[in-house]
């Protein structure tokens, strides 16, 4: 299978780099086909312009939109990997989002009923935040993010959404969670995905 690990955080040494290494090992070890498209190395541009916007409306985009779009559709499969900042993700990731799940791409209204786009395709979001389980459930912001990102965003878009993965307390990790949390990921990637024929 094809995966496309779309990934934000500027930092080599964070947990966020070390949970899509773990990710692309587990499908190379597997023999997908894996491509990373690292958006603070990319430098991209999560601006999303009064050009763009009139640009989307014509069902136009610029050509590093478009590039990845071809990425999306070239991929099976979807992997998100981001922390929780402020309750959100990173704006370089919103900003991704913004710019290229544009309209008539991701989605689009037909008779006024909005329709995904992406179906077909699986996709996987691995989070980490500060704070703990039960700081997130006691205040409902668990369920917030799922329903601002899972249902606002990937299943809206026609994903089906196979995992989402919330690894708390990463500022305070132990090498015992860690190390968990890296079993658990790689459990996820050879579980549920088909093996390559």
């Amino acid at each position: 299978m094809k995966h496309l690990i779309i990934y934000a955080h500027p930092n080599p040494q964070s947990l966020n780099h070390l949970f899509k290494e773990v990710v692309k090992k587990a499908l190379l070890h597997h023999s997908h086909e894996v491509i990373v498209r690292d958006l603070y190395h990319l430098n991209f541009n999560p601006i999303l312009s009064l050009e763009d916007m009139a640009a989307q409306r014509k069902r136009v985009v610029s050509e590093v939109v478009r590039k990845e779009q071809q990425y999306i559709e070239w991929a099976d499969a979807l992997t998100f990997i981001y922390p929780v900042w402020w309750t959100g993700m990173p704006a370089i990731m919103k900003g991704y989002i913004d710019r290229v799940f544009s309209y008539e791409f991701a989605y689009r209204y037909d008779q006024g009923i909005q329709k995904g786009l992406l179906t077909g395709k699986s996709a996987y979001i691995v989070n980490s935040h500060g704070k703990s389980k039960e700081e997130y459930g006691a205040i409902g912001m668990d369920n917030a993010l799922k329903l601002t990102s899972d249902k606002g965003i990937y299943t809206y878009c026609g994903l089906d959404l196979k995992q989402h993965f919330f690894f708390d307390k990463a500022d305070r990790a132990t090498a015992e969670m860690v190390e968990a949390w890296t079993t658990t990921i790689t459990d996820a990637y050879t579980t549920n995905e088909p093996t390559v024929s």
